[in-house]
């Protein structure tokens, strides 16, 4: 993703607009793109110093150096470097600086003879010594493929990575989607969820939706946390027929309060927005729930609750029986108390399905909110959700 000081905007008082890009433009991305991922190319097997060596000596006009460096951070994003082995190059060190430390004290250092003889304990070449003392240095770790997209896709896709640059430093997003079929706005939702946003989703008279979307208060104190998250889920909005898109932003080096606005028509789908694979947590949960051998089906892609005139819900996750019984489970986790009201109201209103909804202790919540529910129930759980507990709740509801 860019930073937000690659983006090209315009500030007119309040207002913040991306500078469009024009057919030449365009084209001078496509032959930067073009012109890096080939020195990439030609790097892999290199360490990172002489690929970064390589790409910084491409020759361009002052007048294109900021989008020179939007266009390679584009491409660099995409490159692959192997990882660090940190505790295999600390100890290489230690045992090769230790018997150069006793050969300097009897007078017998030879730097040759050194990398030999730790070469020969190890089993290595002597090469390979040498290469791997220093290889957990960010600069000497390998190239080992080039993963950014065609020169022409990030042409075509550029004003929408400016875009999410310039959400990198928003604090609040509203925006209005919409889409000839549910499977779009289900995808989108679920994205949503994936990013750990909370969208408050209000159906549009005219069709569509309206996403206002909130998050942890303890987010906004670091704008540029909860921006990347904004930014993360610019391109699923993008995938809805006709969106818009307002946001508040602190722009510039004061951090001064702008509005940023965008809108468009349906970007190219991106594939691994059909399944968005679970956060890390919950895919913990889910495998921990399948280990119990219950009676419980877990279906990982459920759809949207609608209530007509209260709201919606986007449940993470739904369990169903055999005898045809549904329960659906959203984690609201650590977001705000104002959410698990929100959720409240929902099922007071008369929201029908099963539903059980997750709550961090941490927001202090208590579960006889909901008691009084026959289709809903609140699990307070400490650090991580239990398995066990939730297979008991889900019983509960289904009785």
């Amino acid at each position: 993703m860019l930073t937000a000081d690659l983006a090209n905007v315009r500030r007119r008082g309040e207002e913040l607009r991306l500078v469009p890009l024009d057919e030449s433009a365009r084209a001078r991305v496509e032959a930067l793109a073009t012109a890096y991922r080939e020195i990439a190319r030609a790097g892999v097997g290199q360490p990172r110093e002489d690929v970064e060596a390589s790409l910084r000596d491409l020759e361009v006009p002052p007048a294109e150096r900021r989008l020179a460096a939007a266009v390679l951070k584009l491409v660099r994003d995409g490159c692959v470097f192997e990882e660090a082995n940190a505790v295999d190059a600390a100890a290489l060190r230690r045992a090769l600086f230790r018997r150069a430390s006793a050969a300097r004290r009897a007078g017998a250092f030879d730097r040759a003879a050194l990398l030999a003889a730790t070469a020969t304990e190890r089993e290595l070449p002597v090469a390979d010594v040498e290469r791997g003392l220093f290889a957990d240095r960010a600069g000497a770790l390998r190239l080992v493929a080039v993963e950014a997209p065609a020169p022409a896709t990030l042409a075509a896709g550029f004003e929408l990575a400016q875009a999410q640059a310039v959400l990198l430093r928003a604090v609040s997003l509203t925006a209005t989607v919409r889409a000839r079929d549910a499977a779009t706005y289900r995808r989108l939702f679920h994205r949503l969820k994936f990013l750990r946003l909370l969208p408050t989703i209000t159906p549009l008279a005219e069709g569509g939706y309206r996403l206002d979307i909130d998050g942890p208060f303890s987010l906004f104190q670091a704008v540029t946390k909860y921006g990347l998250q904004l930014g993360l889920a610019l391109p699923a909005i993008a995938e809805c027929d006709a969106w818009t898109l307002d946001a508040d932003v602190r722009w510039g080096v004061e951090r001064r309060p702008a509005r940023f606005r965008l809108e468009g028509r349906a970007a190219a789908r991106a594939d691994d927005l059909d399944r968005p694979a679970l956060p890390p947590e919950l895919a913990a949960f889910v495998a921990a729930f399948e280990k119990l051998g219950s009676a419980w089906r877990v279906d990982r892609n459920p759809a949207v609750l609608d209530l007509p005139g209260a709201g919606l819900c986007v449940p993470d996750l739904a369990f169903e029986r055999a005898d045809g019984v549904r329960v659906h489970l959203e984690v609201l986790g650590f977001w705000s108390r104002e959410a698990v009201w929100r959720r409240v109201d929902l099922v007071r209103a008369g929201l029908p399905q099963r539903i059980l909804f997750a709550v961090s202790r941490d927001l202090r919540v208590s579960e006889e909110v909901l008691d009084a529910a026959e289709t809903a129930a609140l699990y307070v759980f400490t650090r991580v959700l239990g398995a066990r507990a939730v297979l008991g709740r889900l019983d509960a509801l289904a009785a």
